[in-house]
C-alpha cells in the first residue's frame, strides 16, 4: 500500500506541474497570466529601443537580466553538490528521520531515488538557466544589430525585423528563466515527499496554489493590466 501512495503522490506531482504549467501558457478563467503581461512589456521595450541612438541602457538592463540568471544556475550547480553530499549520508540522515514522529516507513533505497529525484529536478533547473542566460546573451547581440528606426520608416520591414527577432529571442530567455523557477518552487514541494506521501501531495497543491495566485491575483499583475490601456493610448 505504501509503495502505491508513493507512485500515487509523484504522479500527482508531475500533473500538477504540468496543469500548472499549461494554465500559465494560456490563462486561468479569461484572466492572462503576469507572465504573459510581461511578455508584452518585453516587445514593447524593444521596439522602444529601436528609437535610441545609445542603447546603454538597453544593455545595462540586459546584463541584470544575465547576472540574475547566472546566480540561480549557480544556485542551482551547488543544490546539484548538496544532493551528492546527502546521497554519501543516506544511512545516517534516514536514521535520524526514523526517529521523528509522523513519518512513514522507508526503505535507504526508496530514500536514496527520493535524493535522485531531487538531484534530476534542480538538474532541470540548471539546464533551463543556462540556456536562458545564453538566449540572453543572443538577445543582447541582436539589440545591436536593431536598425535605428529614426533614420527609416516606421514600417521599415528591416527595423519590425529587427524588433520581432530581438523581442522574441527576449521573450524565450524569459520563458525558460520562468521555468528553470518553477523548477526550484516545485523542489520546496517535493521535499514533503522526504516525510511523507500525503504530505508531498499536500505541498506540491500549496506550491502549486501560491504560484498561481501570483499569476493571476497578484498586485503585480493588477498594476500592468490597470496600466496597459494607458501605455498602449
Amino acid at each position: 500500500m505504501s509503495y502505491w501512495l508513493d507512485v500515487l503522490a509523484l504522479v500527482y506531482f508531475f500533473a500538477v506541474w504540468a496543469l500548472y504549467s499549461r494554465i500559465t501558457a494560456h490563462g486561468f478563467s479569461g484572466r492572462k497570466s503576469l507572465t504573459s503581461e510581461m511578455n508584452l512589456a518585453r516587445t514593447q521595450w524593444m521596439a522602444t529601443m529601436a528609437t535610441r541612438e545609445l542603447r546603454m541602457i538597453d544593455t545595462s538592463i540586459m546584463i541584470g537580466l544575465q547576472q540574475g540568471t547566472g546566480f540561480f544556475a549557480s544556485t542551482s550547480i551547488l543544490a546539484i553538490g548538496g544532493c551528492f553530499g546527502l546521497l554519501n549520508s543516506s544511512g545516517r540522515v534516514l536514521t535520524l528521520f526514523h526517529d521523528l514522529p509522523f513519518i512513514s516507513d522507508t526503505t535507504e533505497q526508496l530514500f536514496e531515488t527520493k535524493i535522485l529525484g531531487l538531484l534530476i529536478l534542480f538538474a532541470y533547473a540548471f539546464f533551463k538557466f543556462a540556456w536562458s542566460y545564453r538566449l540572453f546573451n543572443y538577445c543582447s547581440i541582436l539589440i545591436g544589430s536593431v536598425p535605428m528606426a529614426r533614420d527609416r520608416a516606421p514600417d521599415d520591414p528591416q527595423v519590425v525585423a529587427g524588433i520581432n527577432r530581438a523581442a522574441g529571442i527576449n521573450i524565450q530567455a524569459g520563458q525558460h528563466f520562468n521555468s528553470g523557477l518553477r523548477g526550484i518552487f516545485f523542489s520546496i514541494g517535493y521535499l514533503g515527499w522526504f516525510l511523507h506521501p500525503v504530505l508531498f501531495m499536500i505541498t506540491t497543491t500549496l506550491v502549486a496554489f501560491v504560484l498561481l495566485r501570483r499569476q493571476f491575483f497578484s498586485k503585480a499583475r493588477d498594476v500592468l493590466i490597470r496600466n496597459a490601456d494607458i501605455s498602449g493610448s
